[in-house]
C-alpha cells in the first residue's frame, strides 16, 4: 500500500512539471541590461578595460553616445566630456552644435550640452581638467561637485570643492553662469564673450577659463585672451597644447 502512495505521489509531480506532455518548462532567465550609463560603469564591470573609445547610454533609451574613457588618470573610470589634443577640429560653433555635441571620440571632440545633463542630472559627479602646455608640463584642477541643468535654464554650470593639482582654479569664477556661443549671449558682459574671444563656454564677463577658445601654439600676446586658455595655469596670453574634462560619481 505505501509502494502505491509513493508511485501515486511521483505521478503526480511529474505532471505537474511538465506543460502538455512537451515536457518540463524552460527556466526563466532573468534580464540582463547590457547598456552602460557612463565610463565608471564599464570600468566596474571590468577593471582591466584600458583608457579608450566606449559606447554609452546617457539617458534611458536610444541612441547610445561614443566617448574616451579615461581610465587612469585618478583612479580612473571617467567620462570625456571635452577634448583638445591638437588643433584638427573647429570648436567656433553656433549653439546647436554644442547643445547635441561633435567631433570624435577618437580626437577632439565636445560631447554635448544635452549629453552632460542627462549624465549630471542624478547623483553627485566630480569633474578632472587636466592640462599640458608646449613645453611638455602638465597640470589639473579636480572639483568634487559638477553639473549642468536644463537647457530651459540656459544649462546652467553647477561647480564646487576645488582640489589643486598645480594649475589653480580658474573655473569657479563660472559657478551658476549659463552656456553662451556666439549666437546665444547668455553671460553678464555688455558684448559677447563667446564671439569676442572666439569660443563657447559658461562665460561670466568674461572668462579666466576658455577651453574652447581657438587653438593656438603657446604664448603669444597678439590677440589678448584668444585661445585655449587656464589663466590661473599659464595666463591670459598663453594657448594650451592639451585641454580634457572629465566627469565620474564621486568617489
Amino acid at each position: 500500500m505505501k509502494l502505491v502512495l509513493v508511485l501515486l505521489l511521483m505521478a503526480s509531480v511529474l505532471i505537474s512539471c511538465t506543460e502538455g506532455g512537451r515536457g518540463p518548462n524552460p527556466p526563466v532567465v532573468p534580464h540582463v541590461n547590457l547598456q552602460v550609463f557612463d565610463c565608471s560603469h564599464i570600468l566596474r564591470q571590468n577593471n582591466r578595460n584600458p583608457s579608450g573609445e566606449y559606447m554609452i547610454f546617457p539617458t534611458e533609451s536610444p541612441p547610445p553616445v561614443q566617448v574616451h574613457c579615461d581610465m587612469e588618470s585618478e583612479g580612473g573610470g571617467w567620462t570625456v566630456i571635452q577634448r583638445r589634443i591638437d588643433g584638427s577640429l573647429n570648436f567656433y560653433r553656433p549653439w546647436n552644435s554644442y547643445k547635441s555635441g561633435f567631433g570624435s571620440a577618437a580626437g577632439e571632440y565636445w560631447l554635448g550640452l544635452e549629453n552632460i545633463h542627462q549624465l549630471t542630472q542624478y547623483g553627485n559627479q566630480e569633474l578632472l581638467v587636466n592640462m599640458e602646455d608646449f613645453e611638455g608640463n602638465t597640470a589639473f584642477a579636480r572639483y568634487s561637485s559638477f553639473s549642468v541643468g536644463e537647457e530651459r535654464y540656459g544649462y546652467t554650470l553647477r561647480v564646487s570643492g576645488f582640489i589643486d593639482g598645480g594649475a589653480g582654479d580658474a573655473l569657479s569664477y563660472h559657478n551658476r553662469m549659463r552656456f553662451s556661443t556666439f549666437d546665444k549671449d547668455q553671460d553678464t558682459w555688455r558684448k559677447n564673450c563667446a564671439s569676442t574671444f572666439h569660443g563657447a563656454f559658461w562665460y561670466k564677463a568674461c572668462s579666466y577659463a576658455n577651453p574652447n577658445g581657438a587653438y593656438r601654439y603657446g604664448a603669444d600676446d597678439t590677440l589678448l585672451s584668444v585661445g585655449v586658455e587656464w589663466e590661473q595655469w599659464k595666463g591670459v596670453n598663453y594657448s594650451l597644447k592639451k585641454i580634457s574634462m572629465m566627469i565620474r560619481p564621486r568617489q
